[in-house]
């Protein structure tokens, strides 16, 4: 989730430094430049920075947030790490091959099917 906002965030940036002449839209709104919307995007990542000192319970709740997203991908490397060593360690079953019919089974020459009347 987090690798897609900052794909958009990094994409609608490239979109606005692209040398596009749009003009104004239906409601009279003006196109924004690249150096208005670089500024702009400073001041938005500076406002966000300052959100601690406004509201510190939003930046405890998002500290333990990111705590426990981090245990949790702590757990999850584990286990998946286990299962690729298990994986690897296990030895593969030869015992059945994929296309073949073994030996000892026999199919009959001609099936008898009892007519239905």
């Amino acid at each position: 989730m987090s690798f897609l906002i900052r794909a958009a965030f990094w994409f609608s940036l490239v979109l606005l430094a692209l040398p596009l002449n749009v003009g104004p839209d239906e409601a009279g709104h003006q196109s924004v430049g690249p150096i208005q919307a670089l500024f702009a995007a400073r001041e938005a990542v500076g406002d966000i920075a300052g959100i601690c000192e406004r509201k510190p319970d939003v930046c405890e709740t998002g500290k333990s947030a990111m705590h426990t997203i981090t245990a949790r991908a702590k757990e999850t490397a584990k286990i998946a790490a286990a299962m690729l060593d298990d994986k690897t360690a296990a030895e593969p079953d030869v015992s059945v091959s994929t296309g073949s019919v073994p030996k000892e089974i026999v199919l009959p020459a001609k099936v008898d099917v009892p007519a239905q009347n």
